[in-house]
C-alpha cells in the first residue's frame, strides 16, 4: 500500500520499485527512495481514533529536506548496518488534513529544519481547525454532563533554538498566536438556573460563546541526547517552556503558560529496552481561562480534554521487545493528575491508561518506525497508527 502510495504521488517519470527494498535484507524500506530524492516524499495515513472527536480520516505527507552532502553522506552510511541513524537528522516538512465523525475538520502543515549541522533549530506549524470537543470539567468543578464546544480556530506556533557552543543544550524563543471563534454544540443552559450546576453552566455558556485571540511570547531550554529524532531507542530529551500571553502583543487575555517534560530512553540489553517519560504542564492565570488553555492530560488511552485543570502532571513508562531489526513489540502503562493549585496536585486522583502496541522499522536509514497501539484508559480501550515516537 505504501509503495502504490508513493507512486501515486511521485513526478511523472518511471519509478524504480527496487527503491522501496532494502538491499541489506531485502525488506520493504523507504530509505533508499528518500535519500535518492532531495525532497523524498512519505505519505501517511491518518486514522482518527481519538474519542474527544469521533472517528475520523485524513492523510499527512512529510517532505525530507537534504543538501547534496547530506544525501551523499547517508549513502554512504546506507552500506552498514542501521550507521545511518546516528547523522544529522534531515529538515522534515508536513502538510495534514483530517475529518472526524462529529465534523471537526482540519487542514495545516509545518516544519522542523536543523541548520547550522544542527546548531539551529526551528519548529513550526500553521493551521487552520473547525473542531468540536466535549468538555467534562470548568474550572476544575465537574459539568453535570458533557459539553459541546466548537472551535473555529487560525492557529500558529513557533519556535527557534540555538546550540550552546558544543553542547547538547538550545535555548531560544517560543511564539505562539491563536485566534477562536467559540461555540457551543447544543443549549447547554439548566432548567433551574439559580441552582449550583445552573450558574456553572451558565458562565460555561458565556466562557465558551465568543470569539478570542490569545497571543504569546516566551522562552525555552532544551537538552537533546536522544540518538534519533524519529524513533529514538537511547538518550535523554529535558525540556522547560514559559509563554506569556498580554495583551502588547495582541492577547485578550493575559496569562503564564509553563511546561517541564522529559523523555528517558535506556537500553536494557540488545533487544529489550525501557522508556520513561513525565510531563508538568500549569498556567496562572487571574480570570478563568477558555477551555483550550488549560493544560489536560495527554496519554494513550485518555480522551483530549477529558481531564483538564490549571495543573498537570503525569508519568508513563513503555518497555520494548526488539524482536528483530525491523519488528518490535512493546507495553505501556501511565497515570496523571490534574487539579487547580500546585499543592494539590498530590491529593487529586490518579487517571491510569495502559496498553501495547508493535513498530516496524520502515526507513533503516532515517530509523523511522511506524505501528499501531491499544490503549485502556479510566473509561474505555482506543486504538492508534503511530508514525514515529508515541511521545
Amino acid at each position: 500500500m505504501t509503495a502504490t502510495l508513493l507512486f501515486s504521488f511521485s513526478p511523472a517519470q518511471a519509478i524504480d520499485l527496487g527503491q522501496f527494498i532494502d538491499p541489506i535484507d531485502g525488506n520493504p524500506d523507504m530509505s533508499q527512495y528518500l535519500s535518492d530524492n532531495a525532497f523524498g516524499f512519505l505519505p501517511i495515513p491518518i486514522v482518527i481514533t481519538e474519542p474527544a472527536v469521533g472517528a475520523g480520516l485524513g492523510v499527512a505527507g512529510l517532505f525530507f529536506h537534504e543538501t547534496d552532502e547530506e544525501a551523499a553522506a547517508r549513502k554512504q552510511a546506507m552500506a552498514g548496518d542501521n550507521s545511518g541513524k546516528y547523522l544529522l537528522p534531515p529538515s522534515v516538512s508536513a502538510i495534514a488534513g483530517a475529518y472526524t465523525g462529529n465534523g471537526s475538520t482540519f487542514i495545516g502543515g509545518g516544519h522542523m529544519g536543523f541548520f547550522d549541522q544542527g546548531r539551529i533549530r526551528y519548529r513550526g506549524a500553521a493551521g487552520l481547525a473547525d473542531v468540536t470537543v466535549d468538555y467534562y470539567s470548568l474550572g476544575g468543578v465537574e459539568l453535570p454532563k458533557a459539553v459541546g464546544i466548537k472551535t473555529e480556530a487560525l492557529a500558529v506556533f513557533q519556535t527557534l533554538k540555538f546550540q550552546v557552543q558544543d553542547k547538547p543544550v538550545f535555548v531560544g524563543v517560543i511564539q505562539r498566536y491563536l485566534d477562536a471563534d467559540l461555540s457551543l454544540d447544543g443549549d447547554v443552559l439548566d432548567d433551574q438556573p439559580d441552582s449550583p450546576a445552573g450558574i456553572l453552566l451558565q458562565e460555561l455558556n458565556d466562557l465558551a460563546t465568543r470569539e478570542i485571540t490569545t497571543s504569546g511570547l516566551g522562552v525555552g531550554v532544551e537538552l537533546d541526547l536522544r540518538d534519533n529524532v524519529f524513533t529514538p531507542t537511547q538518550g535523554y530529551y529535558y525540556d522547560f517552556s514559559y509563554v506569556a500571553y498580554r495583551d502588547a502583543i495582541a492577547s485578550d487575555i493575559d496569562y503564564d503558560w509553563y511546561r517541564f517534560s522529559g523523555l528517558n530512553y535506556w537500553p536494557l540489553s540488545k533487544q529489550w529496552r525501557l522508556g520513561v517519560r513525565f510531563d508538568s504542564e500549569a498556567v496562572d492565570a487571574d480570570e478563568r481561562l477558555p477551555p483550550f488553555a488549560l493544560p489536560g492530560l495527554d496519554m494513550r488511552g485518555i480522551p483530549a480534554a477529558r481531564y483538564q485543570g490549571s495543573h498537570m502532571a503525569l508519568l508513563e513508562s513503555e518497555l520494548t521487545w526488539q524482536m528483530t531489526y525491523r519488528w518490535s513489540v512493546l507495553a505501556f502503562v501511565g497515570a496523571g493528575r490534574v487539579a487547580e493549585a500546585l499543592d494539590e496536585i498530590g491529593e487529586a486522583d490518579n487517571q491510569v491508561m495502559r496498553g501495547a502496541g508493535f513498530r516496524y522499522n520502515v526507513t533503516r536509514q532515517y530509523g523511522f518506525h511506524m505501528g499501531i497501539d491499544v490503549a485502556r484508559g479510566p473509561e474505555e480501550s482506543v486504538w492508534y497508527i503511530q508514525a514515529g515516537s508515541a511521545w
